[in-house]
């Protein structure tokens, strides 16, 4: 009798152990799916156009002044070719405008270059993550945030590891892991694979988007410096096919016709050529 009791006892006690450690699993589950679940604090979704009228340096850059550098990003910045701004050459080494637009350059911008292409963009907002969907070669951008937290060692990539938070009406996204093959701007402005992109992403009207970016990479810079962007919505404007191949001419008529960076008030959507670069 006293060794049947013993069994019952400890077997009751395991029960309560295993079911202990479900309701633990349970509840960690259940955090992680009401994370996942919950909608995103800031309506930022729509197709947007850069708006910087009479802002020439905008065309290029996001700020109109060359942030301090560190001699290893001075040397990487004297060695840079650009196509645009005031040190752009006939013959650039860009690797996303070669030779002032003339030439096909289809690699990735990186990230925060890629909100200065002159073409629209897209954002989705979706529980647990952002996705920016680009006109220009078609690139996506994913950034999650469902509380996940930047890998310890991520692979460097063109366009880095993203993750985000809601602050009030603002959108706060925080990028690393981006390799050493990109620009910061169209003009040549360096970094290195320490890079650190913070961008706070909000609506401050319904046809309006801002986004201001904080460049944070030691070894480039001597200190820490931001820009900025601002878009218009476009409600009836649609990404539009890019095969980077297929144009090979399109740079110059793009940004003289959209209006974007000249003219308080862009003209409509124009298709750019697709001529087969020969």
């Amino acid at each position: 009798m006293r060794v049947r009791l013993k069994c019952s006892i400890r077997g009751l006690a395991a029960v309560l152990v295993f079911s202990s450690v479900l309701h633990a699993q349970s509840a960690e589950q259940s955090g992680a799916a009401k994370a996942l679940t919950q909608a995103p604090a800031v309506d930022l979704s729509g197709v947007w156009e850069a708006n910087m009228p009479g802002i020439q340096w905008a065309e290029y850059s996001f700020v109109p002044n060359v942030p301090a550098m560190t001699p290893w990003g001075r040397e990487r910045y004297l060695a840079a070719k650009p196509s645009y701004g005031p040190r752009a050459v006939d013959h650039s080494t860009d690797y996303v405008n070669p030779t002032t637009g003339k030439d096909v350059g289809c690699l990735p911008p990186g990230v925060p270059r890629i909100y200065i292409q002159p073409f629209l963009f897209e954002i989705v907002q979706t529980p647990g993550r952002v996705v920016e969907l680009f006109e220009f070669d078609h690139h996506m951008r994913q950034i999650f945030t469902d509380g996940r937290q930047h890998p310890k060692d991520p692979d460097l990539t063109w366009m880095g590891d993203s993750i985000g938070w809601y602050e009030g009406d603002t959108l706060v996204v925080d990028t690393i892991g981006l390799n050493d093959k990109t620009w910061i701007d169209r003009g040549g402005l360096p970094h290195s694979d320490q890079l650190h992109v913070i961008e706070r992403i909000r609506r401050p009207s319904s046809d309006a988007l801002e986004i201001n970016i904080t460049i944070d990479d030691p070894k480039s810079y001597t200190k820490t410096w931001s820009g900025n962007r601002n878009f218009k919505l476009r409600p009836t404007w649609n990404i539009k096919e890019f095969i980077c191949l297929d144009n090979a001419d399109y740079n110059e008529e793009f940004i003289n016709k959209s209006g974007a960076y000249s003219s308080p008030n862009p003209s409509k959507q124009h298709a750019k050529p697709a001529k087969p670069n020969k």
